[in-house]
């Protein structure tokens, strides 16, 4: 079910009334201004782009797909809000920022300026901006020393796809990544050009940019899609563009299939070299598990919790839909309401009643980041809990998970706490 209409209980913001709306529009004769029509865009507002009604519906109805469509015709005729291009233009305002993070940061994370920027990027004043990383994982590893020897298994390469959002606000999750992957036998690559799947685009109907963006990111990976390399991104929303928008915006081209196929999250393929030998080392723990949307309706969502499985973790399954975050939505200012409101259904008091030792594992940057400006915790990727597990030491006494965490990343990646 629809995650606004769940706090709403508006018939308009329910899987159906959208539905609904969408065929009159089509028809002609009750709603006859077509692409214009504010009443359709006014029933789409609230739609999360979340996927949810992709599985879930009985006849699989793609609201976030036609929500894309339906701004890309409405936008050429209306204006875009100002937020619009503060979210759906991400990747270029993060890599003008990667030039002097400091500064923007000293903007962002100050009072009075801040207030300020929220209002110029149409951001509810209750929401915090994330602040930006020291340095980006990108930049980081390709000037690190030379990975140890895997143990174990076969050598095998992997592309690991560095996202704008954990690329430049959490690289030390990326960092976490690679040394998993390291770990379970894998040489690990990146790719030596900028890229990006563009998944804000797609929310803010900006189909053209996000098509153009695709065919750069299939020229920069050509020689890796070719030679079958695995691509493996820990961001479920840029892993479900190439399981799902991908084919969509470029149906006839041969590379976007391959790419569509060997593009997996981590959990996807670290069940893969379990299978083929690989062995992850146990953390006796308890962990609460929230699933990113994306993640149940595109990917294999109990990857995740088989390899918590093979860690012998105590974990459990929050039934919470979505975090109430979904990208861009839960920053917007006439959204924030409904945003905590969905949070507050499950996840949120799941959250805050966790015991302090408990990991609370979400592998979505917008997941993370409600968990971490509604409660006192932070959220971890799975390839956290996998790097705790390879240091052990690190949870000695009674360290909190995400303090553990922290302190494993290389210092150049670490980001101050945000409280």
């Amino acid at each position: 079910m629809c995650p606004s209409y769940m706090v709403t209980r508006e018939e308009k913001h329910s899987t159906r009334g959208r539905a609904h709306l969408l065929f009159e529009m089509l028809q002609g004769e009750v709603i006859t201004d077509g692409w214009k029509s504010d009443a359709v865009k006014e029933s789409l507002d609230l739609c999360l782009a979340c996927k949810g009604c992709k599985k879930d519906c009985p006849v699989h109805v793609d609201l976030a797909t036609y929500k894309a469509e339906f701004l890309s015709h409405y936008y050429k005729t209306h204006l875009r809000p100002r937020h619009a291009f503060a979210f759906g233009l991400i990747q270029n305002w993060a890599r003008a920022a990667a030039l002097a993070p400091t500064l923007v940061n000293a903007v962002t994370q100050t009072p009075g300026l801040s207030a300020a920027a929220k209002w110029a990027a149409g951001i509810a004043q209750a929401r915090r901006i994330p602040a930006f990383a020291p340095r980006t994982f990108t930049s980081w590893y390709k000037r690190r020393a030379s990975p140890p020897p895997p143990r174990d298994t076969a050598r095998a390469r992997v592309l690991l796809w560095p996202d704008t959002f954990n690329n430049h606000f959490f690289p030390h999750t990326l960092a976490a990544a690679a040394e998993a992957l390291e770990f379970v036998g894998c040489d690990v690559v990146i790719p030596d050009r900028h890229v990006c799947c563009g998944r804000p685009l797609y929310d803010f109907g900006m189909l053209d940019r996000a098509r153009k963006l695709l065919r750069r990111d299939l020229d920069v990976l050509r020689v890796e899609i070719e030679a079958g390399t695995p691509v493996v991104g820990v961001e479920p929303s840029c892993v479900s563009v190439f399981r799902d928008e991908l084919l969509n915006l470029l149906p006839h081209d041969e590379d976007a299939r391959r790419l569509h196929k060997q593009t997996m999250t981590l959990a996807e393929f670290l069940m893969r070299r379990v299978g083929e030998g690989a062995r992850i080392p146990s953390l006796r723990r308890k962990a609460i598990v929230h699933t990113h949307c994306h993640h149940k309706a595109v990917m294999n969502a109990t990857a995740v919790e088989e390899v918590l499985k093979t860690m012998s973790v105590d974990y459990t399954t929050l039934d919470s839909g979505c975090c109430g975050m979904a990208g861009a939505f839960g920053f917007e200012r006439d959204k924030y309401q409904v945003s905590v409101a969905i949070g507050e259904r499950v996840l949120l008091p799941a959250v805050r009643s966790a015991d302090a030792n408990t990991i609370i594992v979400g592998d979505g940057f917008s997941c993370r980041e409600q968990i971490a400006q509604c409660t006192e915790r932070r959220g971890l990727h799975l390839a956290e809990v996998v790097q705790l597990a390879l240091h052990p030491e690190a949870l000695g006494g009674d360290v909190r998970p995400e303090h553990a965490v922290m302190s494993l990343a290389p210092s150049a990646l670490r980001v101050a706490e945000r409280r």
